[in-house]
């Protein structure tokens, strides 16, 4: 399940940066008492009574404006508006409702978003705290006034933003399998859905970037459903300059946090690139399972040996995931891109995949007589027990006599050899130390 996104909009100078800065509880965004100094989006990720979600400052709007800057800004903003799905309209109490408030507000009202409106710079909130009446004008609910600054009100707020996350989480579920599709810019993830779907359904283009936002798309086949998220292609921080692409980046990075596994997609013609492993490492630490899906097959100059030495290529370049299994197509043409099914309900049973306790024990007692577990000044590190807490990923306990002995090498050896008797192929595996007198939470 992707974490809720709540934006912060409103016009110039109304205090967004510093409430934003107060929820995170980090100073992130630029805070200036002059207009337009929040200029691009920032977002941060936090939580308020145990409800994690992400909060996106944005530049403040001017509607009517033709200054090339707060056109931008504006831009910026709808586009933060678009992504959200919860809204926190910020407004000044202490200048009271402008014609800005009212058209912003008027743009709320038409996007059909969750809005939630405050009342900023309420510093003293005792009986005479009546300014707040007027903002009813606004149609956009009860006003909560806040003090940004003092922290006053903010707890009353998120209280009312959270109120809108369990009707989100409603509307989310769905028993299909969910599948993101991922990569950089151009390597075909379009295309692949379209060939999926039989149909030029989503937009196909070979200019980078066409994909502005996560597109979810349902296919049947044979008696199962999967829904399939295209992605806008993730480019290098310093690619990313423009504006609405820094949101795409954010939804893609949602699409992979929501999703139950991700293909990630290559070019073919180009190798594995720095691009590729940041973007394929994002999904193995969100635990994600990952195919690897190298595309353009169709046009690569081939002999006996090119398929095997792109599998090592792959090995080479992607290291910290050669638990994936790879499969090479071409979204053109169609070769093997329906293998892709097979391979996603394989996965799938890996991910699910549940290891007895005492078999696990088993296999850990064989392992250390085998190799002999790592010692530090005379010290050695003795493991007493383990068990399987969770699956996707599959994820598992170790408790030792001292977690500061298990050296980051031998638990990949004891992963691999979990992993050569279970496969656990196209998932990550999760392992948590533990000494045997502490208590483990999740």
């Amino acid at each position: 399940m992707a974490k809720p996104v709540v934006a912060i909009v409103g016009r110039p100078n109304v205090g967004k940066s510093t409430l934003f800065n107060k929820i995170i509880g980090k100073r992130i965004s630029i805070v200036e008492d002059t207009p337009g100094v929040t200029r691009d989006r920032i977002y941060g990720e936090t939580e308020w009574c145990g409800k994690k979600f992400t909060l996106i400052d944005t530049g403040g709007i001017e509607p009517e404006s033709k200054d090339e800057i707060l056109v931008q800004m504006r831009t910026q903003a709808n586009a933060a508006i678009e992504l959200a799905d919860v809204i926190i309209f910020l407004t000044d109490i202490k200048e009271g409702i402008t014609a800005a408030d009212s058209n912003v507000a008027a743009m709320l009202q038409k996007s059909g978003k969750n809005v939630v409106l405050a009342c900023n710079k309420a510093d003293y909130m005792g009986k005479d705290f009546c300014e707040h009446y007027e903002f009813y004008n606004l149609g956009l609910g009860d006003p909560i006034g806040v003090s940004s600054v003092h922290g006053l009100g903010i707890g009353d707020l998120l209280d009312e933003v959270c109120k809108f996350f369990d009707e989100i989480e409603d509307e989310d579920e769905d028993d299909a399998l969910k599948i993101a599709v991922i990569g950089k810019p151009n390597a075909g993830k379009s295309s692949l859905i379209n060939r999926l779907l039989n149909e030029d359904r989503l937009i196909v283009s070979n200019i980078p970037g066409t994909t502005r936002d996560a597109i979810d798309s349902k296919i049947t086949y044979g008696d199962k459903e999967y829904t399939f998220i295209d992605t806008a292609g993730i480019r290098r921080k310093s690619k990313v300059s423009d504006k609405v692409e820094k949101y795409s980046v954010l939804r893609s990075y949602q699409a992979v946090e929501r999703a139950d596994i991700c293909l990630m997609v290559l070019d073919a013609t180009e190798g594995v690139t720095e691009q590729d492993t940041k973007i394929a490492g994002y999904a193995h630490e969100q635990g994600k399972g990952i195919i690897l899906v190298v595309n353009k097959w169709d046009i690569m100059e081939k002999d006996g040996k090119t398929m095997q030495n792109y599998r090592k290529d792959l090995q080479d370049g992607l290291s910290y995931m050669t638990y994936a299994p790879a499969v090479f197509i071409s979204a053109k043409t169609g070769l093997r891109v329906n293998k892709l099914f097979e391979l996603i309900d394989f996965v799938r049973d890996q991910q699910t995949l549940r290891v007895k306790t005492g078999m696990l024990n088993d296999i850990i007692a064989e392992a250390t007589a085998k190799v002999q577990p790592p010692s530090d000044k005379g010290r050695r590190l003795k493991i007493f027990y383990g068990t399987q807490i969770d699956i996707k990923p599959p994820t598992f306990v170790i408790f030792v006599n001292d977690v500061r002995l298990m050296h980051f090498s031998y638990e990949r050896y004891l992963e691999n050899q979990l992993r050569s008797i279970f496969g656990f192929e196209g998932t990550p595996l999760r392992f948590f130390i533990r000494e045997r007198d502490s208590k483990f939470e999740k």
